[in-house]
């Protein structure tokens, strides 16, 4: 090994990177992104701009994910909303006090059993959830035109996070 392939080897692992990944000509070319990586990165563009859109309505992505859970009109307890919307519960439970504190959600004890209690979406935040996934809608639309099929051979998640 010559003096400065060793040098540059150094070079590379002090990067951080390992010297195998380097291509045929010995040059340190980037690895090639992981499908984890785009997803990543995807999703944070995702949700980055349609934080932008909802916060037009004073709304987070959270919040209105649980309003958008709640409309099915059957009632949730909050274990069961946690889990499915991947939110940690005591972040949950916050989440639902302060929409419960603006009249658009709601908890009652469950029919069937008086010890469970089941946030439910009010009227008030059905009206509201209508404006809400308009803005969502509208950004999904241009989301969905930016990601139109293109000839691109990393397809369409690297087209998503070049964004």
């Amino acid at each position: 090994m010559s003096a400065n392939t060793a040098g540059s080897d150094a070079a590379y692992l002090d990067a951080g990177l390992d010297a195998g990944t380097r291509d045929a000509a010995g040059s340190d070319a980037a690895p090639a992104p992981l499908l984890v990586e785009l997803v990543a990165l995807a999703h944070r563009r995702l949700t980055t701009g349609l934080a932008v859109a909802l916060a037009e309505e004073d709304c987070t992505v959270d919040q209105w994910r649980v309003l958008r859970a709640l409309a099915d009109g059957q009632g949730h307890p909050m274990g069961e909303l946690a889990q499915s919307l991947l939110i940690p519960q005591a972040s949950l439970s916050r989440l639902v006090d302060a929409l419960a504190d603006t009249g658009q959600v709601y908890r009652r004890h469950d029919d069937r059993d008086r010890r469970r209690i089941t946030a439910h979406l009010s009227r008030q935040g059905r009206t509201r959830l209508a404006r809400l996934d308009a803005l969502a809608a509208a950004h999904d639309a241009a989301v969905r035109a930016a990601c139109a099929p293109l000839p691109d051979p990393a397809g369409p998640l690297a087209r998503l996070a070049a964004l």
